[in-house]
C-alpha cells in the first residue's frame, strides 16, 4: 500500500491577502451595495421580491407575516442576516423613503420620526404593491438569464425585466469599497416623458431632458430650491447636491405651520433643534412649539410666534440656516451599468442604457413569445393532419406494433407532432375540433406576422416600447410632489437681530476671571472674588456690542457678551474661551459698536488709529492688531479726529501735543511714530483730549491742570519731542481732559 503525501500549496501573505481582498470588495460592489441600472435594485432587494413573487404575495392577494418571506430569502436565495435581509424589506414598504414603495406593509413599518421603530418581522405583514408588477410582469417570459442560487437547488433571476427606470424611480444609497452611491426618487410620469422623447431623439441634450425631469422628486413633498444651473451640472457629471427646503404656511391666528419636511428629516429632531434653542434663549421670536402631527396629517409641526408682529419670513430663514428644515442631500448617480462595471453616469447614459435593456428585454420577450407561436403552430398542423386521415390514424394505433413509428412515417410527422396526437384525448375528436385547429391557426399566423413584423422593424419595435411606457406612465405615475422653486441658502439672523440688547456690565479681575451684570449701576468693588484675586478692569456696554480683550502683546481677543457668565457668580477663567498666546495677561477690555474709533500705541512711541470693528476676530487665538516693543497703553476712544488733539507724556518729563488728524487709520500694525524718544525713553502716559477742553496731569500726589493757554507751549506736529513739564510734574502717572469747561 502506497501512501501519497500531498504537499500543502504554499503562498507569499502578500499576495493572498491582496487576492482575498480585491475578490471581497468586488463582491461588496457588484453583489452587495451598488444597483444595477436595468432593474434600479440590489441583489437583497432583488431576492426579496421575486421570492415574494413566488409566494404568490401579487397585490391583490392577502397578506402574510414577514418572517415567512425573510425565511423564504434567506433559506433559498440569500444566506446572509435575517436582521438586514428584513430591514431591506422595511425601506421598501416606507413611504417616506420610497418615492413609490414596492412591498405593502401591514402592522408598525416605523415612522419618519424614527424608521427603525418598526416591529419584529414576526408580527408585521406584506405584499408587493401594484408598481412591483412593473418589475416583475415579464419575469416568465424569457426576458432575463437565470443563475443557480447559492446552493445550486433552485435557480433566481439575475434581473428583473423592469418596465420602467426603477434605478431613478426610488432611487438607492449604498457604501461599497472605495465608492459609493446616493441616488434621489425621481417622478414616473416625468422619466417616461424623457424616455419617449430620447427614443425619437437618441442624441438628445441634457438641457432637453431636463425640461422633462427637471429634478429630483421627493416622498416627503419638501421643496427644492437648487438653481437650475445646479441641477443642470448634477446630471450633466452625476455628482452634487440638491439643496431641499421645509414647506410651511401661516393660518390666520398667526400661529406658522410646517406641512413637508425634507427628505430624512425627523420632525422629532426639528423640535429638538428648535427646542434647544429655545432653552438657550436664543430664540426668543418663539413663544411655544408643538407637534400636531396625526393619520390625515402626517407631518404639522406648529410654531408659535411671540407676537403677530414677528416677521415669519425672517424667522423662518433664521430656522432654516440653524435647523434640519434646509438641508442638502448628496447626490452620487454610481450604478453597475450594461458593461457590468460601476460608474457615475449622467442622466442622459442612465436612460439611454436603461432604453437599451429595455429593447433588449422587449427583443427576447417578442422571441419567446415568437418560439412559442411557433411551437403551437407545429402542433397544430400535426393535430390537423391527423383529424384529415382520423380512420387511418385510429387503425395505426389499434392495430401497428409500433404506432408511433408507423405514424412518423406514413404522414411525415415530427416526434412532437406524433406525442402530440397519440396524447389527445377520443372526446375532442370531433368535427367541431378542426374547425377550432383551423381558427386558433389563423390567429397564431396573425400573431406571428405582427411579431416578425415587430422584430424586424426598429421603428416598429419603438413605438411598441414608447406605447407601454405610456401605459405604465398612466398606470404608475403621478403629479409631482417636491416643487422646485430656486432660492438662495437661507442665512441666519444674527444675535443682535434675534435677542433684545441689554445694558451689561462686564468685570475681569486680575486673575483672568471675567463675568457680566445687568445694567450700568453695578458696582465691581461690592463683587466677591476668589481668595488672593481683586477687580482688575471693568467695562459698559450692550449684549448686541464688541467686546474684545487686549493683551499685553497687542494681541486682541473677541467675545460674546451673552455667552458671559452672570456677575452672581465668581465668573469664569477667561482662557476658557480664548487662547492667550505665549502666557500673555489681558492689558485692557474694550467694548463698543464696530465703528467706534480708538487709539492704539505702546510705551515705545509707536501708535495708530483703528476701528473696534477692524479687531474683531473669531478665532480663540486671537488677532495680531498692535505690534509691540514695550507694553501697550490703555486704548483711548477718538470721537471726532478732525478736532481732537492727542497728549504723550515721556519718561523724561516731556509733553507733546498734536492733532489727531496727523495719525494714519490703520487695520493692525506698528503703526507711525507718535513722539520722538532718546535713549531709555518711553511714554508713561497718553489720553485724547477735546477741542477747547483742559488737560489735567497727575503726577503721585500732586495735579497740573493746563489750560487752552498752556497747551500752545507744547503743542508740536507728530513725531516731535515735545517741551518739558514743570518742575515737579516730570513723572507724570495718568492724565486726562479735565471735566470742567476752559
Amino acid at each position: 500500500m502506497t501512501i501519497q503525501i500531498i504537499e500543502p500549496e504554499k503562498t507569499p501573505l502578500r499576495v493572498f491577502a491582496e487576492k482575498a481582498y480585491l475578490d471581497y470588495s468586488m463582491y461588496v460592489v457588484l453583489d452587495r451595495a451598488l444597483p444595477h441600472v436595468e432593474d434600479g435594485l440590489k441583489p437583497v432587494q432583488r431576492r426579496i421580491i421575486y421570492a415574494m413573487s413566488e409566494l404568490g404575495l401579487q397585490s391583490t392577494a392577502k397578506h402574510k407575516k414577514s418572517a415567512r418571506t425573510v425565511g423564504d430569502v434567506l433559506g433559498k436565495y440569500h444566506p446572509h442576516g435575517d436582521s438586514a435581509c428584513y430591514e431591506a424589506m422595511v425601506t421598501m414598504a416606507q413611504p417616506f423613503n420610497y418615492r413609490t414603495p414596492l412591498v405593502d406593509g401591514q402592522g408598525n413599518w416605523g415612522s419618519a420620526d424614527d424608521p427603525k421603530s418598526f416591529a419584529a418581522m414576526r408580527y408585521t405583514e406584506s405584499r408587493l404593491t401594484p408598481y412591483a408588477q412593473a418589475l416583475l410582469a415579464e419575469l416568465e417570459q424569457g426576458t432575463v438569464e437565470w443563475a443557480p442560487n447559492f446552493d445550486g437547488t433552485l435557480e433566481e433571476p439575475k434581473l428583473l425585466p423592469a418596465r420602467l427606470p426603477n434605478i431613478l424611480v426610488n432611487g438607492t444609497t449604498g457604501i461599497a469599497v472605495g465608492m459609493a452611491t446616493d441616488i434621489p426618487p425621481h417622478n414616473i410620469a416625468e422619466l417616461v416623458k424623457a424616455c419617449i422623447h430620447l427614443l425619437k431623439h437618441p442624441n438628445a441634450a441634457i438641457e432637453k431632458l431636463l425640461e422633462f425631469v427637471p429634478g429630483p422628486d421627493f416622498p416627503t413633498g419638501c421643496e427644492i430650491i437648487s438653481e437650475s444651473a445646479e441641477l443642470l451640472k448634477l446630471y450633466q457629471t452625476g455628482n452634487g447636491q440638491v439643496r431641499t427646503r421645509a414647506r410651511w404656511e401661516r393660518e390666520d391666528d398667526g400661529n406658522i405651520i410646517i406641512t413637508h419636511l425634507p427628505h430624512q428629516v425627523s420632525g422629532n429632531k426639528i423640535q429638538e433643534q428648535i427646542a434647544e434653542q429655545m432653552r438657550a434663549k436664543k430664540l426668543p421670536l418663539v413663544e411655544d412649539l408643538r407637534d400636531e402631527s396625526d393619520h390625515e396629517n402626517p407631518c404639522r409641526l406648529v410654531i408659535i410666534p411671540r407676537s403677530n408682529r414677528v416677521d415669519a419670513d425672517a424667522l423662518m430663514a433664521h430656522l432654516f440656516a440653524t435647523t434640519d428644515l434646509e438641508k442638502s442631500v448628496r447626490v452620487n448617480l454610481n450604478m453597475i451599468g450594461l458593461d457590468g462595471r460601476p460608474r457615475v453616469k449622467n442622466l442622459r447614459e442612465i436612460l439611454s442604457e436603461w432604453l437599451d435593456f429595455r429593447f433588449a428585454t422587449v427583443t427576447r420577450r417578442l422571441n419567446h413569445r415568437l418560439q412559442k407561436v411557433n411551437d403551437r403552430l407545429h402542433l397544430l398542423e400535426g393535430l390537423l393532419i391527423a383529424f384529415l386521415n382520423l380512420d387511418e390514424v385510429i387503425r395505426i394505433i389499434r392495430f401497428e406494433d409500433e404506432p408511433r413509428a408507423t405514424l412518423m412515417r406514413t404522414f411525415a410527422l415530427s416526434e412532437i407532432q406524433t406525442d402530440y396526437i397519440l396524447d389527445t384525448r377520443l372526446r375532442q375528436l370531433q368535427r367541431l375540433e378542426e374547425m377550432r385547429i383551423k381558427g386558433e391557426q389563423d390567429e397564431l399566423a396573425k400573431e406571428k406576422a405582427k411579431l416578425e413584423e415587430l422584430l424586424n422593424s426598429d421603428e416598429a419595435l419603438k413605438k411598441l416600447i414608447t406605447e407601454e411606457l405610456r401605459e405604465d406612465g398612466k398606470k404608475y405615475g403621478d403629479v409631482r410632489r417636491s416643487p422646485i422653486v430656486a432660492r438662495a441658502p437661507a442665512v441666519a439672523m444674527s444675535a443682535e437681530e434675534i435677542l433684545p440688547a441689554e445694558a451689561i456690565t462686564v468685570v475681569l479681575s486680575k486673575a483672568g476671571w471675567i463675568r457680566a451684570g445687568k445694567g450700568h449701576e453695578l458696582d465691581p468693588a461690592t463683587l466677591n472674588y476668589k481668595a488672593g484675586d481683586e477687580y482688575f478692569a471693568h467695562v459698559l456696554g450692550k449684549t448686541n456690542q464688541l467686546l474684545i480683550l487686549l493683551d499685553h502683546k497687542g494681541r486682541a481677543y473677541t467675545l460674546s457678551p451673552r455667552d458671559l457668565p452672570s456677575a452672581r457668580s465668581q465668573g469664569e477663567p477667561v482662557t476658557t474661551k480664548i487662547d492667550i498666546q505665549d502666557g500673555g495677561k489681558i492689558a485692557a477690555m474694550l467694548m463698543g459698536v464696530a465703528e467706534e474709533k480708538l487709539l492704539l500705541c505702546g510705551s515705545d512711541g509707536y501708535g495708530f488709529i483703528t476701528k473696534l470693528g477692524d479687531m474683531e476676530g473669531r478665532n480663540k487665538a486671537g488677532k495680531a492688531v498692535l505690534n509691540l516693543e514695550g507694553t501697550p497703553l490703555s486704548p483711548m476712544r477718538v470721537l471726532d479726529t478732525i478736532t481732537e488733539r492727542i497728549a504723550i507724556a515721556t519718561a523724561e518729563g516731556r509733553l507733546l501735543v498734536f492733532p489727531a488728524a496727523e495719525l494714519p487709520e490703520l487695520v493692525k500694525g506698528k503703526g507711525n511714530k507718535l513722539v520722538t524718544l532718546k535713549g531709555e525713553d518711553k511714554i508713561l502716559a497718553a489720553c485724547v483730549l477735546p477741542a477747547g477742553r483742559p488737560l489735567e496731569l497727575l503726577c503721585g500726589k500732586r495735579s497740573l491742570t493746563l489750560k487752552a493757554a498752556d497747551l500752545a507751549a507744547f503743542a508740536g506736529s507728530r513725531a516731535s519731542r515735545g517741551a518739558a513739564l514743570p518742575r515737579g510734574f516730570q513723572r507724570v502717572d495718568s492724565m486726562a481732559p479735565e471735566t470742567g469747561k476752559a
